[in-house]
């Protein structure tokens, strides 16, 4: 059995539940009693939130920014590379059903985090791969799924950032459920398709 097979089967609480309001600029109210956060950047956050919601059955998600210095940023100046913000997917789940390592592994499988500030055609900081944790136990569980990919999927160093969660920002209305509304699985995100696992140059077929 591997590591990250043992984790999943473990009984250790490997998410954190949310017990504190949303951050301000979020427009998820009123989650259901124990929903579990998370945050991920994996690049054009249209995507992400695509791929999550097609693989998972959500509570929520939306795509907005984090990680910046700056206040109620928009989507013309987080691409100007100025705000220091990455374009992110927050999902609402429930932790009954899902362990946040499987979130994490699935992030791992759906872009390619060995690249630094760039996913496909699209290059900058907001591109960035990263893990914006809630909590010590997000923070650990993150770092180990992640190691595991590294050594037995990547084979290389990943450029992923697994860093404590700060101000989240909606991003415009417009973002939110893009390729659904758009009525198209084939939207190009960065030169490429953001229906299917495109980095096929890895086998990831195996769990970890």
């Amino acid at each position: 059995m591997s590591f990250l097979k043992s984790l999943f089967s473990s009984s250790a609480d490997l998410f954190a539940v949310m017990t504190t309001p949303l951050p301000i600029g979020s427009n998820l109210t009123n989650p259901p009693p124990h929903t579990a956060k998370a945050i991920f950047a994996a690049g054009c956050f249209w995507g992400v939130e695509h791929l999550f919601r097609k693989h998972f059955s959500l509570l929520d998600a939306r795509v907005g920014y984090i990680g910046g210095d700056t206040t109620h940023p928009s989507y013309r100046s987080v691409c100007s590379g100025n705000t220091g913000h990455a374009e992110a997917v927050l999902l609402l789940y429930d932790p009954e059903k899902y362990r946040y390592a499987q979130l994490v592994e699935f992030f791992a499988r759906m872009h390619d985090p060995t690249t630094e500030n760039r996913q496909g055609g699209d290059v900058g900081t907001q591109y960035r791969s990263a893990v914006f944790t809630v909590g010590k136990e997000q923070e650990e569980t993150a770092k180990t799924v992640l190691k595991a990919a590294e050594i037995q999927w990547y084979k290389k160093p990943l450029a992923t950032k697994v860093v404590p969660a700060g101000q989240w920002w909606d991003a415009e209305t417009y973002h939110q459920l893009y390729l659904e509304k758009s009525r198209s699985s084939v939207r190009l995100c960065g030169g490429r398709r953001a229906g299917a696992n495109l980095w096929v140059d890895v086998d990831r077929s195996r769990r970890l």
